[in-house]
């Protein structure tokens, strides 16, 4: 009786955290390979659990491939985040989308979400859907710092300043470069600089 006790008590342990270690495994696994080229048996070796409890989890891989992105975005470990830094001034977070992506970052990825919305590319479906919001937030937290200082025409202005970063963290993954951003900075750098009002 003491063993089935054992047994019972250790596949609930198991069991424990499954979810997020299906999430870790994918965004590693994600990070590396990408997403089509990456297999659910890979994810569910990786996190350990069965392919039974990976489906009890996510019913299909576009799921799993959404709750990727939306855990993504409550970390701040996107674009994104860098932009809702309250203890960062305006100007430097938005130029922190430029910063050199952490040590270590092998290979460099660009953007997840231009990432994911590569890899599905049919406009309705719900994972490129979820690219295109956390996109269209991107520019309009980025408007909303570039008025906050005062910028002019901030609606234009930081519909270009996310064009240089996406830009810029695309270029970095193609060329697996991961400080490349440093080339739009400067370019983001007079753009600031030329919307700021003169003053007299």
């Amino acid at each position: 009786m003491a063993t089935a006790t054992t047994a019972t008590t250790a596949s609930r342990r198991q069991g424990r955290g499954g979810r997020e270690r299906i999430l870790a495994a994918a965004a590693g696994l994600f990070a590396v390979q990408g997403i089509n080229a990456t297999g659910i048996e890979q994810i569910a070796e990786r996190a350990p659990v069965s392919k039974r409890t990976l489906y009890a989890h996510f019913r299909t891989k576009d799921e799993l491939v959404l709750a990727h992105l939306e855990d993504l975005s409550s970390t701040g470990h996107t674009l994104e985040g860098t932009l809702t830094r309250e203890d960062v001034p305006a100007r430097e977070r938005i130029l922190a989308l430029f910063d050199p992506l952490p040590a270590g970052v092998d290979p460099v990825r660009g953007c997840p979400f231009i990432d994911a919305a590569v890899e599905f590319p049919d406009p309705r479906n719900a994972v490129h859907s979820y690219a295109r919001e956390r996109k269209l937030l991107m520019v309009r937290l980025v408007a909303e710092l570039v008025a906050e200082l005062g910028c002019r025409e901030p609606a234009a202005l930081a519909e270009q300043l996310v064009t240089l970063a996406d830009g810029a963290a695309s270029r970095a993954m193609v060329l697996d470069e991961a400080d490349y951003g440093r080339h739009a900075r400067t370019a983001a750098e007079i753009l600031l600089a030329n919307a700021l009002p003169t003053t007299t």
